[in-house]
């Protein structure tokens, strides 16, 4: 007769179908011949295995081979242990009443995905031992065994495991296998006593008894846990090795005696591992509030500070706040760069966790989310760059403050000099009683006198001007210098309205005096302007300078050596005047002329302009030294603008060669994600290596500063400029990091393989076109088809949604495998937390605390009990507790 299953069943996996959950297994037709042992082991056990089942229906079997002959018990077995209907059976007494009945039962066999290999209604009606085992073990493996899986194994090797992890703690004994790893009888023990430690004094069995510990096991097993005795101890142990099938049925009875324990311990285990991950959050969530509360505080603090612009009255007091400042810059700023970057970080870690959990996202309270802070810290930055801006206008401005008025003070005292004296010498009324000679020579001095004040009117502007401008730039001593300034300009009056009186009274009296020395007239008119130019000279080699660089400087020196050129000259010149004087005397005495000592025109002796022009000599070599030494502190200043910029012309590309390669390696990566992790930290510390050449930097940005030295004409890069970079750079390999460990989260949390990760950044790269890292919708819409979604509008709108909930048009790696891992993974969800609170509570709608101090780890059952509310429904018990609404606070009304 045709074996009308083995064709089926070959037809249908010729087909391409699934191969049997346990194909492995089914080795009866290669196995043509049984150990007679085993054939002795299965008999017994398959036997009481059947047993097991059939007596609630009250019936059993005594022979294996004889009583499924007829196929009536063989449908009742299955039944009972599937819990459905059959087809009614057929009552007649014939052979094909027989085999139709058996085949109505394989029928079955086979609708529940079980491949029966070369097993026919023909041989279990002929009583085929071989064939009617082989029978009872694929029922055995289909309904007793294939629903048996731990982390995901196979049916016998889920089993195996659960055998291994429940005996683990248990001395001499190690289960490597269903045949000798059992038979010393310490396995069936152990599995007992894990479960029931009550019924089993473990510590007082012996390994060299087995005969004793088999027996104990199974008699213990029969009596209290309603598991019939399926093998004989004399047979395990008399075996050389016990038959594998035989011990499988058997251990698998123990397995579904303890499958509550292991549901309520698997419901405890999810409960834990919930529980843990809120505990963690929670902290993280109070690290966060705190942390950036501290930050917004020192923000809060330090953005007055910045904007306090009250200026000081003297350089050295601004220098103090310029270096205030850089300690700022240098030493308080650095840490909270570093603290807002770790913030964004841990909050960034945080809401991924949360995702990956299924709770709700993270909402910082009022006036504490990143937005806030970022808002915060741009507020500050912007007071830092105005105060650091006002610090160097203000030291330029006092700088040019403090030049001005001594240039004030210098010519206020020249011309205080030229004038002491000259109100009574011009109110003096010498004229009236003089000899016409005399009078001219008055007239004459006057008229010399009124040369030099004509020349003096230069200086008195420039006094006026110098005033004008140190009240304009706010100088904090004004007022003196007002006072000063108007007392000069009062007595320049004052000195003009006597002059013009004077030379009235001179002029009316000269009509009526003669007589004046032509000589004097000339070496008064000559010496006056010599004299004048000599002062000038004077006041222009003692005059006060500042420049800010050679170039100036070297100007000053150009018109200093000018200015030599002229002095042979102006030599020539005094030994003119000087030649006057000596013809003067030298006519006098050829005419016998007794001289009165002095020039009747001018107070201006040969004495004094030789001592002046002395004076001059002695000045120009200092204001050569002064220009020299102010030359030296240029050229000083013109290496540490070099200096400067050779290290910054440096450092700035780098740090943009490195911002660079951070966005390369953020979408080129390769390897797994530890290898990727541990080349950015590699990567991390390389630029954390750089750091003295921004330090470096620093020091010479500081003495830069403290030469009060404000352009740099060889670099583009400003101070502010690389630090912003710096930190930047910094930021970005942090943020980089991150990304990677949150990927790391995301592929632990939700199982995703190396080569899912692989395969994603490969398809996420292959679209971004433009290698940002950042993908537009057009692209990700791209990106969705190739993996294989079918994508209408409103699908794709709800994709949209979840990766992209705040509508910025842009999609990142990260939301992308986010949603990937949420729709290609399992997660645990409120629905399945109240399932297992439900399995500890018994199937009662609520929980006590006794229980959950029972079934929970000390610190997680108080953690519950502190958080459940009281359960108040018709059948709460006293101490009831709300195991629902922990649930909902846990994931939010949404998910439930």
């Amino acid at each position: 007769m045709v074996d009308y299953h083995a064709a089926n069943n070959q037809a249908q996996y010729s087909a391409g179908g699934p191969p049997s959950y346990m194909e492995q297994e089914n080795d009866w037709d290669r196995d043509l011949l049984l150990d007679p042992a085993w054939e002795k082991q299965q008999r017994k056990t398959f036997t009481a295995w059947c047993n097991s089942h059939l007596r609630k229906a009250g019936t059993q079997i005594e022979n294996i081979e004889e009583d499924f002959r007829d196929g009536l018990k063989l449908m009742l077995l299955l039944e009972v242990i599937s819990g459905e209907r059959l087809p009614k059976p057929e009552r007649g007494k014939m052979r094909v009443h027989k085999i139709n009945n058996v085949n109505k039962a394989l029928d079955f066999i086979a609708s529940k995905g079980v491949k029966l290999v070369s097993i026919g209604a023909e041989e279990i009606v002929d009583g085929n031992v071989k064939m009617t085992l082989g029978m009872i073990w694929t029922i055995i493996l289909r309904f007793a065994i294939q629903d048996i899986s731990v982390e995901e194994t196979s049916a016998k090797e889920g089993l195996l495991l659960w055998c291994q992890r429940k005996t683990a703690p248990y001395k001499n004994v190690n289960v490597q296998n269903f045949h000798i790893s059992w038979k010393d009888g310490l396995a069936f023990n152990a599995l007992i006593h894990r479960h029931r430690p009550e019924l089993i004094d473990y510590d007082k069995l012996r390994k060299d008894d087995p005969v004793t510990n088999l027996n104990n096991a199974f008699e213990v097993a029969e009596k209290y846990l309603d598991i019939p005795k399926m093998l004989d101890a004399e047979d395990i142990v008399n075996t050389a090795r016990p038959d594998e099938k035989a011990i499988m049925t058997y251990v698998s009875s123990f397995y579904h005696a303890f499958s509550g324990a292991q549901k309520a311990e698997t419901a405890a285990n999810r409960i834990c591992k919930v529980l843990a991950v809120n505990q963690e959050n929670e902290h993280l969530m109070e690290d966060y509030e705190k942390l950036a509360s501290d930050l917004l505080e020192w923000i809060r603090r330090t953005i007055p500070w910045l904007e306090n612009r009250a200026p000081e009255k003297t350089m050295a007091e601004m220098q103090q706040k310029l270096e205030d400042f850089r300690d700022y810059r240098r030493v308080h700023k650095p840490p909270k760069v570093q603290e807002k970057c770790q913030l964004e970080i841990n909050f960034n870690t945080l809401q991924t966790k949360l995702r990956l959990s299924n709770r709700p996202a993270f909402m910082p309270s009022e006036g504490r989310m990143v937005s806030d802070i970022n808002g915060a810290w741009h507020n500050l930055e912007g007071a830092e760059k105005g105060y650091e801006e006002w610090l160097l206008n203000e030291i330029r401005r006092l700088e040019r403050l403090d030049h001005l008025a001594e240039k004030f003070r210098q010519k206020a005292a020249i011309h205080e000099s030229w004038t002491d004296g000259k109100e009574a010498m011009l109110t003096q009324k010498d004229y009236e009683t003089a000899s016409l000679s005399e009078v001219k020579a008055l007239l004459r001095k006057h008229e010399a006198f009124e040369s030099d004040l004509a020349a003096h009117q230069d200086r008195v502007e420039q006094i006026a001007a110098i005033a004008q401008e140190l009240n304009e730039l706010d100088y904090y001593d004004s007022p003196s210098v007002n006072a000063r300034c108007q007392k000069i300009c009062e007595q320049w009056d004052t000195l003009g309205s006597l002059t013009q009186s004077r030379r009235e009274s001179l002029e009316r009296t000269e009509k009526q005096l003669e007589s004046i020395d032509e000589l004097y007239l000339e070496y008064a008119k000559r010496a006056a302007p010599f004299n004048n130019w000599m002062e000038g000279a004077m006041e222009d080699l003692q005059d006060m300078f500042i420049v800010h660089n050679i170039e100036e400087i070297q100007g000053l020196i150009t018109a200093h050596e000018q200015f030599k050129s002229t002095l042979p000259e102006a030599d020539k010149e005094r030994e003119a005047i000087q030649a006057i004087q000596a013809e003067v005397q030298k006519i006098a005495q050829y005419n016998g002329i007794k001289l009165s000592g002095t020039n009747p025109y001018t107070t201006i002796t040969p004495q004094s302009i030789n001592s002046k022009w002395e004076q001059v000599q002695q000045l120009v070599p200092q204001r050569d030294q002064a220009l020299q030494e102010e030359l030296s502190k240029q050229q000083s200043n013109d290496h540490l603008r070099r200096q400067f910029a050779s290290q910054a012309n440096m450092v700035g590309p780098w740090i943009q060669n490195k911002m660079e390669e951070i966005g390369r390696i953020s979408i080129e990566m390769n390897g797994t994600l530890e290898d990727q992790l541990t080349h950015l930290r590699q990567y991390e510390q390389s630029i954390i290596e750089y750091k003295p050449n921004i330090d470096q930097l620093e020091g010479d940005h500081q003495l830069i500063q403290e030469a009060l030295i404000f352009d740099n004409k060889y670099t583009t890069y400003t101070m502010e400029h690389l630090r912003v970079g710096w930190e930047q750079l910094l930021t970005t390999i942090a943020r980089t990091i991150n990304e990677i460990e949150n990927q790391i989260l995301t592929r632990d949390a939700k199982g995703i393989s190396q080569e899912q990760l692989h395969e994603y950044r490969a398809s996420f790269n292959h679209f971004d076109k433009k290698r940002t890292g950042i993908m537009d919708t057009d692209d990700f819409r791209a990106l969705l088809i190739s993996t294989g979604n079918s994508l209408g509008d409103a699908e794709f709108a709800r994709i949209m949604g979840i990766v992209d909930p705040n509508n910025t048009g842009a999609v990142t790696f990260q939301a992308f495998i986010d949603f990937m891992s949420r729709e290609t993974t399992d997660t645990d969800t409120a629905d399945q937390v109240i399932a297992s609170f439900k399995i500890l509570a018994g199937d009662k709608n609520y929980i006590t605390a006794e229980e959950l101090r029972r079934e929970l780890p000390p610190d997680q059952a108080e953690y519950c009990i502190a958080r459940m509310a009281p359960y108040t429904g018709p059948d709460a018990a006293p101490g009831a507790l709300d195991y629902m609404s922990f649930s909902t606070a846990l994931y939010g009304e949404s998910d439930l």
